[in-house]
C-alpha cells in the first residue's frame, strides 16, 4: 500500500467524516448511561432516525426538516423505551432489543408502503460541503482535512463540546450524573429519578436520530441495514472513552480510522473483501476486551 499525499489527505478527511454518526450516537447514549440506564437500542434508534430523516428530507428537499424528523422519530422511540422501563418496569435489555427489532420491522414495512421497495431508496438531496470560506478550505493540508466537511459533520463536533459542557457544568448534567451514582439521594432531595431517566433517554434519541440521519445523508439514500452495527460500536465507544465526552470522541475517531482503512485496503489489496469489511468490528472487539481488562 502506498499513501501519497493526496491519498493521505483524502484518507484523513474520510476518517473525520466517518466518525460523524458515531459521535452523535455515542454522546447521546452517554446521557442515558450516566443516568444509570444502559441504552442498547442505539442501533435501532439510528435506523429510525435514518429512515424518517431521509424521508422528510426527500419530501421537503430540505435537510433541516430531515434533521427535525430524525430527532423527533428517534426521540419518540427512545421515550417509548424509557416509558416501558420506568412505568411498567420491563427489563432494560429485553426492551432495548425489542426497540432494535421494532426499528427493523417498521422501516421495512414503511419502505414497502411508501416507496414500494424494501431495497435501496435513493433521494436527491444536496449537502453543502463549503461552510468555511474557500481560502480556508484550500489551505495546504489542514484545509481539506478539517475545513471541507459538511454541516452535519461540523455539528457533530459541536454536539460533543456542547454535551460535555452540559454534563459537567450544568444542574441538568449534575442531576443526570447523580441519578446514575445514587438515585436514592436524588429522590431524597425531591427530584424524580424516573423523570431524569426519561430526560436522559430523550438525549439518547436526539443523538441517535441525528447519527442515523448523518449516515443517510452521506449516501443520499436509505438502505436496509444502513446502520451495520454502528449503534453497537457507539456503545463500545462510551466505555472505551471512560464515559468522558472528549475521550469518547477519540474512540469514535479510532473506529472511523478502522473503517477508512478497510475501505482503502479493498481498493489496493488482494485480501478477501469479506475479511477486510470485518476490520472495524475486529477493532471494536479488541478495544472492548482491552477496556474491560484495564
Amino acid at each position: 500500500m502506498n499513501f501519497s499525499p493526496i491519498v493521505l489527505i483524502d484518507f484523513l478527511k474520510y476518517t473525520i467524516a466517518a466518525a460523524t454518526p458515531l459521535l452523535f450516537a455515542s454522546i447521546g447514549g452517554l446521557f442515558s448511561e450516566l443516568s444509570g440506564m444502559l441504552n442498547i437500542a442505539l442501533e435501532g434508534l439510528m435506523a429510525i432516525g435514518a429512515f424518517f430523516g431521509m424521508a422528510a428530507a426527500g419530501l421537503t428537499s430540505n435537510i433541516f426538516f430531515g434533521a427535525l424528523a430524525a430527532i423527533l422519530s428517534a426521540s419518540l422511540a427512545s421515550m417509548l423505551m424509557g416509558l416501558m422501563i420506568n412505568k411498567f418496569r420491563t427489563n432494560l435489555f429485553i426492551t432495548g432489543l425489542a426497540i432494535n427489532l421494532l426499528a427493523q420491522g417498521i422501516t421495512a414495512v414503511l419502505s414497502q408502503s411508501w416507496y414500494h421497495t424494501k431495497a435501496v431508496v435513493a433521494f436527491n438531496i444536496s449537502v453543502d460541503n463549503h461552510l468555511f470560506p474557500r481560502f480556508i478550505s484550500r489551505l495546504p493540508l489542514i484545509g481539506p482535512i478539517f475545513f471541507s466537511h459538511s454541516m452535519i459533520t461540523i455539528f457533530a463536533w459541536l454536539w460533543v463540546l456542547t454535551s460535555a459542557f452540559i454534563i459537567k457544568n450544568t444542574k441538568h448534567g449534575l442531576k443526570i450524573r447523580a441519578t446514575g451514582s445514587n438515585p436514592q439521594a436524588v429522590s431524597a432531595l425531591g427530584f424524580s429519578p424516573d423523570r431524569i431517566h426519561m430526560q436522559a433517554f430523550l438525549w439518547s434519541g436526539v443523538g441517535s436520530g441525528l447519527g442515523g440521519y448523518a449516515l443517510g445523508l452521506s449516501i443520499s439514500a436509505f438502505v436496509p441495514n444502513i446502520i451495520s452495527g454502528r449503534g453497537w460500536i457507539a456503545l463500545v465507544a462510551i466505555y472505551l472513552g471512560r464515559k468522558k465526552p472528549l475521550w469518547i470522541a477519540a474512540s469514535c475517531l479510532l473506529f472511523a480510522f478502522a473503517e477508512s482503512l478497510s475501505n482503502y485496503i479493498q481498493g489496493f489489496s488482494s485480501i478477501p473483501p469479506l475479511l477486510v469489511l470485518a476490520l472495524p468490528y475486529l477493532v471494536t472487539l479488541i478495544s472492548l476486551i482491552l477496556a474491560e481488562r484495564e
